[in-house]
């Protein structure tokens, strides 16, 4: 009987201690159960040489015309762009770095920009002589009795106020058989007639030239505008060849375009004002010469009335 009772204290103090052992053991996961939380990594020491990088090799873009690559960024940055500017950009630069065909459009513009103050120049010193003279002719006329003090008066002096005078008397020397036997209306005619041609050939040689100013005024925008067409047209190939959009690459060559039509409008300008100021001194002019053509006819027609008055009357008012 002692014997059965140590037996049952041994298993018993065996079962006790197997069970302290387990509770002392952590937990084994299961399906359903909570996963354990995960033990941090130890610390690792860092190597003391790092390994070396890798370089995948990277295929070289070919090189842009008028664009320098920057050098390699850091963090995948874009190389950035440093666009060949032309290094003079004044008016002259643009010129010489413009195509052949705006730089022929300029020269052509400049050319027609010389011509307009050459015709201004000449033009201006040939009305004011003109109109000297023919107001000089248009007075003497005026304060004449008869047609023959007239000529006297102006002699053989050139312009048009003497020719007039010297057409008339020659008029009245020819019609001098006819007078004795019909009226002077027809005298009066024949001299109008001379007097109105010498009057427009007169102003037809003043307006000589200004015609030409007229043709610059009209078409030297024109001629400016397609030099700019032509060189934006070429500025759109260079950019399209250049597969870049950048303001700084895409201006120089459309300012070279523009400078075109600012060259056009600076030979239009001028000569369409100069035109309009020579359109009205001339016009002042042949009204100069209308008066002295007016006055001309005047002295016929009393030299007719005094064709009637007894010889002594008409040689008191000579």
């Amino acid at each position: 009987m002692s014997r059965s009772v140590l037996f049952a204290a041994l298993a018993a103090s065996a079962l006790f201690s197997a069970g302290i052992a387990l509770a002392q053991q952590p937990a084994t996961p299961t399906a359903t159960g909570p996963a354990p939380a995960a033990r941090a990594p130890a610390p690792v020491a860092a190597p003391t040489n790092p390994p070396a990088t890798v370089q995948m090799p990277v295929e070289a873009a070919p090189a842009q015309p008028g664009v320098q690559p920057a050098p390699d960024g850091v963090g995948g940055e874009e190389p950035s762009i440093s666009p060949t500017l032309p290094h003079d950009l004044s008016p002259w630069g643009m010129f010489m770095n413009a195509d052949i065909v705006v730089k022929a459009v300029m020269v052509g513009l400049a050319f027609a920009s010389l011509v307009t103050w050459t015709i201004w120049l000449a033009k201006s010193l040939e009305v004011l002589a003109g109109k000297l003279k023919a107001r000089r002719a248009a007075d003497a006329i005026g304060n004449a009795a008869t047609l023959m003090q007239a000529g006297r008066e102006l002699g053989h002096s050139g312009g048009p106020g003497a020719l007039l005078v010297r057409a008339a008397e020659e008029e009245r020397a020819l019609s001098a058989g006819a007078l004795d036997h019909a009226p002077g209306d027809g005298l009066k005619e024949r001299v109008a007639s001379r007097l109105s041609r010498i009057e427009a050939a007169a102003a037809r040689r003043m307006s000589r030239g200004t015609g030409l100013l007229a043709t610059i005024g009209s078409t030297a925008p024109f001629v400016g505008l397609f030099g700019t067409v032509w060189g934006i047209m070429n500025a759109f190939i260079g950019i399209s060849r250049a597969e870049t959009t950048n303001l700084a690459v895409v201006a120089p060559g459309i300012a070279e375009a523009l400078l075109a039509t600012a060259m056009g409008l600076v030979a239009a300008i001028p000569a369409v004002v100069i035109y309009n100021v020579f359109a009205r001194s001339i016009a002042g002019y042949r009204q100069i010469l209308a008066d002295a053509s007016a006055g001309v006819e005047r002295l016929v027609s009393r030299d007719l009335d005094f064709r009637m008055v007894p010889p002594a009357t008409a040689m008191a008012a000579e």
